[in-house]
Parts: C-alpha cells; structure tokens; sequence
C-alpha cells in the first residue's frame, strides 16, 4: 500500500513532511535510480505551477535527480499535461511540481514516464521503497537538501522553447477549424495556464479576454478558476452576450469547466456529452463508449444512450479512468470536475486547453450555442458532502456507517445512487448521494455524513 503517492502524486503542506526539504530530495534521489536502472544516460524534464514554493521544491528534486545521474531539463511554468507532453517528446521522465487545485500553502511532485502516462501504482510503490530507505539512512542526503534550501532558488536552466512546443502541439489538434468568430472570456486561476492560455488562443485567432492572469505566488486558485466557476460564468452573464462563452482552469491546468452565453456553469459531464456526440459523428468514438466515474451524473448517462453511446464507469482520479479507457479501448473518457481524456489523438492524460479547443471546435463547426449542445442533460439533483476525518479506515470496518449507507441504498431502490469514497489527495471523506427528490437527497446525505462525523470525523 503506498504512503505517499496518492491518486495524483505526492502532496502536502510545503515545507513540511513529505514535502519538507528532506523528503524532497529523496524523492528526486528514488526516482533518479529507478530511471538509472531502467535507461542509459536518462534524461528528465520538469516544470512548475505559480506557487512561490514551486521554485525550491524544483531545485531540490532537480538536485535529487541528478545526484543519481539523470540530466535534467526545466521547462519553467508550464501546465501539468504539457510536462506530459514533452516527456513523451524527448525524455525518460516528465516532473510537476504542483498541487492542482489546492491553496498556495501546498505543493505536490508528479511524475510522468517516457510514454507521457502517469506513473503505474506498482512502479510508485518501488520508488516509495526507495525514498523510505533514503531517509532511513539520510546523512548525506539531509547535508545535501539542506544545503539547497540554505540559498535563495535559482533559474533551473529553464528552456523557453520547450513551452513553444507545446502550444504548437495544442494549436495543430484544432487544424482546420475556424475559432475566429468565436469570443471567450478565460479564467487562469493565477496558474500554470496563464503564460500557455494567451499564447495558444492567439494562435488559433480565438478573441479573447482574461481574467485571474496576474500569478504572485500566493493567489493561485484563490476565488478563481475551475474551483469557482461561478466566477467566470457571472462576468460573462453580466457581459450581456459579449462572449459565447466562459472556460476557467484549474491550477496547473489538467482540467477545465465552463459557462454558457448566459452565464451557467458547464461541468465535466456535459463536456462528456458534447464531446461524445461530436466524436460519434466523426466516427473516431471507438465502441461508442466513453468512460465517466462514480461521481458522474445519471442523467448523462440517460443523455448519452439516447444518442446509442454506452457509459462506463471507474474509479474517481483521471488514471483510472485512463485505465479503463485502455482496456477497453475507449477513446473518451473523464470526469464531472473536469478532467477529459482524448485518445483519438496522441494525447495521453487530461489537459485543460486541449479540452477548451475541443470544446470551441464542436461549437464553430455546429454553428450552434453551448447551451443548446448540451440542453437535453437532465441532470438528477446531486450533492457533494465532504467530512473531514482524522483516518481513512476502510468503510466495510465501521459498522454504523455500513449500516446508513444501505439504508439509504435500500431506500434509494434504483432511483438514485450513493457514493462514499475517501480523497486521494487530502483527509476528506466524500458523500455524494443523488436522488429524484431534493428532499431526499439532502437528507440521506446528512445522514451518512453524520455517521462518519461520529465514527472518524475531526
């Protein structure tokens, strides 16, 4: 069982365990001998979001690297899927340093291998090993870490025309198309979409304005980005059609989520919906299938076999949806929070600006409005509860919690789901119940986030 990679890499507090320096540098030091013993002079590219502790945390792995013999390159602040980009490009490993969607105080390491896929949970579990082995023993790595630390970040040979690929790359997966009637209002969260987003939709001669572009080190995902859609989706509503629509990141912009003319908000389900109907038409939608998760709404299910497209479901964290994409062969797949997965291309993991061109393509080339592209989504009433819990302890092992969520089940009968599951990436329990009535669905959602309150709540 790994301790310290979660559904989407390391992440923490920085500065404190597991992101204190220490750590960090054993962490660079494990996955440097994990590529050492696996290629001949590797090579590893590694970019950052706008955190101000993005820049140490990037030095001292880059230094973990190559104490192992791995060459590093840095590609500076770039989002999360162009690292994954450009380590399928030319390197054996792609690092981000980021924590997505967290607040400014935490940070994260992930890692992608040469293929630009996310690491396999087994290869984590080795490197994991490794690290603990590290600090078991850590003099030397403790005087080299600290050492990093002591001194003010340095420019960690940042090669600017690595983000130039990749903005080519985004701007050639619309070829074609023509945006230019297209004027949207874009909500960078302060984030790694920011030097990306202005370059790319010029590129593609997409009109466009921006909000939350302004990165301090300290303001990323603060009352902005996918986060807060509202935010976006209110300024284009007061705008009075000046855009046709709104599209907001994440922090390090590995999804995306958007708003209407109007203003109202559109999530990850009906990007599913829109974009699974606009595959099928041209015939790339393999199996007419497409993989959502657990979270997903009935009601894109029910919209999506009207249209004959079967819904699979995995596991919440974009890498399982990716898994079972592979299995079976699907070529779209994500999830309501936003992040969808293209493989009718060469894409290989959820990115927030691909998913924003192929949104605008589907809407140029219909000739039609968001809304009405995804009107027909009866969306059954849903709520999200998140319980705070002091330890993740298998739900089958908390007898009162058993017990409410198959009364609730029971009472459901078909007509709605229940789902519990705990966070990959912080100490939350998360109930989401959906039901036919409001009514209901609030109330069985209390209830079980009640009983874990009491078993294991903080």
């Amino acid at each position: 069982m790994r301790m310290l990679f979660g559904t989407d890499g390391i992440r923490g507090v920085a500065g404190e365990p597991p992101l204190d320096c220490n750590t960090v540098f054993a962490v660079g030091v494990a996955l440097g001998q994990h590529l050492t013993r696996s290629h001949r002079n590797p090579r590893a590219v590694i970019g950052q979001d706008t955190r101000e502790s993005s820049c140490w945390i990037a030095e001292v792995v880059t230094k973990g690297l190559e104490s192992a013999g791995v060459r590093v390159t840095s590609a500076g602040i770039i989002t999360t899927p162009g690292v994954a980009f450009l380590a399928r490009q030319a390197f054996e490993a792609g690092i981000v340093i980021s924590a997505s969607h967290n607040p400014w105080t935490d940070n994260g390491i992930k890692v992608f291998g040469h293929d630009g896929y996310k690491l396999s949970d087994e290869v984590e579990e080795q490197i994991e090993e490794s690290i603990f082995k590290l600090l078991h023993g850590r003099s030397q790595e403790s005087t080299v870490a600290s050492a990093a630390m002591s001194k003010a970040p340095e420019s960690v040979g940042t090669h600017p025309e690595l983000l130039s690929q990749y903005v080519d790359w985004l701007s050639q997966q619309v070829r074609g198309a023509d945006l230019s009637g297209l004027t949207v209002l874009v909500d960078c969260a302060n984030g790694a979409a920011t030097p990306v987003a202005h370059r790319v939709f010029q590129a593609c001669r997409i009109r466009a304005d921006y909000l939350h572009d302004t990165p301090n080190g300290r303001n990323i995902n603060e009352a902005s980005g996918a986060l807060h859609p509202e935010v976006v989706a209110a300024v284009v509503s007061a705008a009075n059609g000046k855009y046709d629509l709104g599209v907001t990141f994440d922090g390090d912009a590995d999804r995306a989520l958007f708003c209407d003319a109007a203003g109202r908000v559109v999530n990850g389900d009906a990007v599913l919906l829109l974009a699974g109907r606009e595959m099928q038409s041209r015939g790339t939608l393999k199996g007419n299938a497409i993989v959502a998760t657990t979270m997903s709404n009935m009601g894109l299910e029910v919209a999506l076999k009207h249209s004959g497209i079967r819904m699979l479901r995995a596991p919440v964290g974009d890498k399982y949806v990716l898994e079972q994409m592979h299995s079976t062969g699907a070529t779209l797949g994500g999830e309501q929070s936003g992040h969808i997965i293209f493989r009718d291309g060469d894409a290989t993991t959820g990115d927030g600006l691909l998913t924003a061109l192929r949104v605008m393509r589907a809407v140029a080339a219909c000739g039609k409005p968001l809304s009405e592209l995804v009107a027909d989504l009866r969306v059954f009433p849903q709520v999200i509860r998140n319980v705070r819990v002091r330890e993740k302890k298998p739900l089958d092992q908390l007898s009162e919690v058993s017990t409410v969520i198959r009364q609730a089940e029971s009472e459901l009968n078909g007509s709605g789901r229940v789902v519990v599951r705990y966070s990959g990436t912080e100490a939350l329990a998360r109930v989401m119940v959906e039901a036919e009535s409001e009514e209901k669905m609030k109330r069985l959602t209390e209830a079980i986030a009640g009983a874990i309150q009491k078993a294991i709540g903080v």
